[in-house]
């Protein structure tokens, strides 16, 4: 854990990539997004106008109204209401949290568990090495969203069911991306140092490998969260994702679609804007740190 920190902190990687998104405006507006709609969905609760959860604050005479409209108890609808009477920007907020957490939950643990396996692969080498790049091939030859949709429709909605699912359809990409930057350094003196020592087989994967196969890593995880999120709402907008009682922004969206065509735009539009928003400044940035973590892209 120290030389991770060292590698991040005390060698500059954390500030290099911060400077190199600050000196291109294009991921500096990205990045200004990403933490705006990360605050938000944290003070979600503080933020929103009402609690689209709470029964007792919807009324059912109040749906369907248009953006900027007021209920009958002088609450001002700044971007209208749902069927169900929700205000769309406290919906909006909430469906927010639900997607980003799911998101980066899913990001995280793919990360975690395709970095470990990769990591495993290139230090062992020999038959576990190819049966784990093999188990790689396969799951790379599979389409995420249909791989997704097989898992959950065995296992059924819910919030944890859909992770493990995003999950699943994600770890080979970081197995792949650290078994190729392994490669490269577990032939290295330091290695070498290391196993003469007689250090354990974890200690040289994750204390000694892992910190100097950080770059991709960091650049596909940014990439992966932005697809967590973009397949978590394609799974709720087909309605086997998250359950009603966690909308997500593909929920919402999803809720909005139906009437779409009756005028109804904003119930749909609204959160998919917020989703485009989202998922494209995520990109955004993390195509700047590929340049910028990238030895070769950088000069």
């Amino acid at each position: 854990m120290t030389t991770l920190t060292q590698r991040l902190f005390g060698e500059g990687m954390v500030s290099t990539a911060v400077s190199g998104i600050l000196h291109s405006p294009k991921a500096t507006i990205g990045l200004i997004c990403c933490v705006l709609l990360v605050l938000a969905a944290i003070f979600a609760p503080l933020l929103a106008p009402q609690n689209p959860y709470d029964l007792m604050q919807i009324d059912m005479f109040d749906a369907k109204l248009p953006p900027l409209s007021e209920s009958m108890n002088g609450m001002t609808y700044w971007l209208g209401t749902d069927a169900q009477g929700r205000d769309m920007l406290s919906a909006m907020l909430y469906g927010l949290r639900t997607s980003l957490g799911v998101g980066l939950t899913a990001g995280f643990l793919a990360m975690f568990i395709g970095s470990a396996l990769g990591l495993l692969a290139a230090y062992s080498g020999g038959r576990l090495d190819a049966f784990l790049m093999r188990l790689v091939d396969l799951m790379l030859g599979f389409p995420t969203i249909l791989v997704a949709l097989l898992i959950l429709a065995v296992l059924g909605q819910g919030t944890w069911k859909v992770i493990m699912a995003l999950v699943f359809v994600q770890w080979a990409y970081f197995a792949r991306a650290a078994r190729a930057a392994a490669l490269v350094e577990v032939n290295k003196d330091y290695v070498e140092a290391a196993r003469c020592l007689g250090l354990s087989r974890i200690r040289i994967l994750f204390g000694h490998l892992l910190p100097n196969c950080l770059p991709p890593l960091i650049v596909i995880g940014t990439i992966q969260i932005a697809s967590a999120i973009a397949a978590e709402a394609t799974l709720s907008f087909l309605g086997i994702g998250l359950p009603i009682t966690e909308p997500s922004l593909g929920l919402l969206i999803s809720n909005g679609y139906q009437v779409l065509l009756a005028g109804l735009y904003w119930i749909s539009v609204f959160p998919g804007l917020l989703l485009l928003t989202l998922v494209f400044s995520i990109n955004i940035v993390g195509d700047r740190l590929r340049e910028v973590l990238n030895p070769r892209l950088a000069k």
